[in-house]
């Protein structure tokens, strides 16, 4: 069968548009892979880096850690080894120009393919030049009416000062848009009140979550949700589900929260909370696999159903580089959950001072006057909350080498929070 001149046009055309996807495509997958060598690269080295700092510092037996200076040394980054990127994310009109000259063209599927992807490799060359960490902006006080705040104030300059100089001093980072949507996966988005907060569990989220649920009008009080419904609900929008354009107006534009806990008392909290209590996802999940790894001997049914998990066992999971089962947002260091080095927080509450410091936030960001953070106990009510004694009573268990472990294990979190070290 002889093909006519249009039957071969159409068909070189053909696969000329199946050649130049196939292209478009490999092109995208040999970037992604070559980002992801470099990354690992780059945290393989920092981990060394992080190490070596943190051997540094155990020579110094001052209950109160300073960050060390020595003008003689090279800074050294204990997040990330690289260099700083320049430039400042714009929003620019010749790229739209240039799509919608391209949409004139033609309709055809193929064409819009190839206008999608120009555009978001516009967009994403546009976050590579944008300067990681966002700058730091002052905190718009004018809705606090009341002097009742001034040392509240006072000690929120003070920490959010402290925590930038010290991501001054080790937080300097090149090209994070490789990880930019798991370093917002943890971000809440109100934006009536233009809000993003970080949810570190076991630092008061559940009831920070109820707040961000009344601010949002999806109820009228945060003393009539349950737990299932803040957790499970899916009320809430989190900063990844949006795009590119909406992730980088919402960094650049809302006010940045997060609220952090003593790494200690976290650790134990978040120990008691699943393991110490039915819980149908930890035990058979994590449970199981702690119980088989770390206890000798085990029994069939500690073995089938995992609970009676012991707090040791827990610390020697934690603390094991191979891991049966993965890390979980419930222990994991805020440094991984936040990126405060990366995303320059507005405002840096404590746990220790979590009624305070929420009510002023509230009333910074103009929340109704009759909206007050809830100070109930989420789940096991009856339970006494995890403090510095409950701590110590748990650490007993424990060999000096083991502590000392943990405390390096949470070693950032410990120093870019300011929290003292704790007796060992």
């Amino acid at each position: 069968m002889v093909m006519n001149p249009k039957q071969v046009f159409l068909s070189v055309l053909i696969f000329g548009v199946a050649g130049l996807l196939l292209f478009m495509y490999l092109q995208i997958w040999i970037e992604e892979q070559h980002t992801g060598r470099v990354e690992k690269k780059r945290e393989q080295k920092a981990i060394a880096v992080t190490r070596e700092k943190i051997q540094e510092h155990n020579t110094d037996q001052n209950p109160k850690y300073h960050i060390p200076e020595d003008p003689k040394k090279k800074k050294e980054n204990l997040l990330f080894n690289s260099e700083r990127s320049t430039g400042v994310l714009t929003e620019t009109s010749h790229s739209q120009r240039e799509g919608q000259a391209l949409g004139k063209t033609t309709e055809s599927p193929t064409f819009k393919l190839i206008e999608k992807h120009q555009r978001t490799k516009t967009l994403f060359k546009k976050f590579r030049e944008m300067n990681w960490p966002l700058d730091i902006h002052p905190l718009n006080k004018s809705l606090v009416k009341d002097n009742k705040w001034r040392r509240t104030d006072e000690t929120q300059e003070k920490r959010r000062s402290f925590l930038q100089e010290f991501c001054k001093k080790y937080g300097g980072v090149s090209h994070p848009q490789s990880q930019l949507f798991h370093m917002v996966s943890r971000i809440y988005v109100e934006d009536k009140h233009k809000i993003l907060y970080c949810e570190v569990p076991k630092a008061g989220c559940s009831n920070w979550k109820r707040i961000l649920m009344v601010l949002n009008g999806l109820a009228p009080s945060a003393y009539n949700i349950s737990h299932d419904a803040v957790h499970y609900g899916k009320h809430l929008k989190k900063l990844d589900s949006f795009d590119l354009k909406g992730i980088y107006t919402r960094l650049n534009t809302y006010t940045k929260a997060v609220f952090v806990r003593d790494p200690m008392e976290r650790l134990v909290s978040a120990f008691r909370d699943k393991f110490e209590h039915p819980n149908s996802y930890y035990h058979p999940v994590f449970g199981k696999a702690i119980i088989k790894k770390y206890r000798p001997n085990a029994c069939e049914e500690a073995l089938n159903n995992g609970s009676g998990v012991k707090f040791k066992e827990f610390v020697h999971y934690l603390l094991d580089s191979h891991r049966p089962v993965g890390m979980d947002i419930h222990w994991e260091k805020v440094s991984k959950l936040c990126y405060p080095c990366l995303i320059n927080y507005d405002f840096v509450g404590k746990f220790e001072t979590l009624e305070e410091d929420a009510n002023y936030f509230l009333e910074m960001i103009g929340a109704p006057k009759e909206l007050k953070f809830p100070n109930f106990k989420d789940r096991h009510s009856s339970d006494e909350r995890t403090n510095a004694e409950v701590v110590r009573q748990y650490l007993k268990d424990l060999t000096r080498t083991e502590r000392q472990l943990i405390y390096d294990f949470y070693y950032l979190d410990y120093l870019m929070f300011n929290y003292t070290t704790p007796f060992l």
